[in-house]
């Protein structure tokens, strides 16, 4: 992912908060690359939780690699592992942290089982 001059705060390194755009569109392109549906009208993801650790600043220019994995698969939600390294070295960590996914009935806000696709990809 190459990083973007307007992800820069004042401080001419790249914003925190980005960090987690960055984070989140990872998830999300995992998502939509699986096969089946893992949301439709009745259903969603909603993100429950989420953790960073700011490791290092991340200046521009430059390119990042962001590592999902998923480290508790549950009965409504998902856990996922990542990770933000360099594009070039990816011994050098500029964060690390975890995100929860519930899915719910979006009429009700309930948490209902993973979807059959989510189960799949992660098995």
């Amino acid at each position: 992912m190459p990083l973007r001059w307007r992800d820069l705060d004042a401080f001419n390194h790249v914003n925190n908060a980005t960090f987690l755009s960055y984070l989140e569109e990872t998830r999300i392109h995992w998502m939509t690359g699986l096969e089946g549906a893992w949301r439709n009208e009745a259903t969603s993801p909603i993100l429950a939780a989420t953790s960073i650790n700011y490791r290092r600043q991340l200046g521009w220019p430059g390119e990042i690699v962001v590592q999902l994995i998923v480290e508790r698969l549950g009965t409504t939600s998902l856990t996922f592992g990542q990770r933000i390294v360099d594009a070039r070295d990816r011994d050098i960590l500029y964060a690390d942290g975890t995100a929860v996914l519930v899915w719910i009935e979006t009429a009700s806000g309930r948490p209902v089982p993973l979807p059959e696709a989510i189960r799949k990809a992660c098995a």
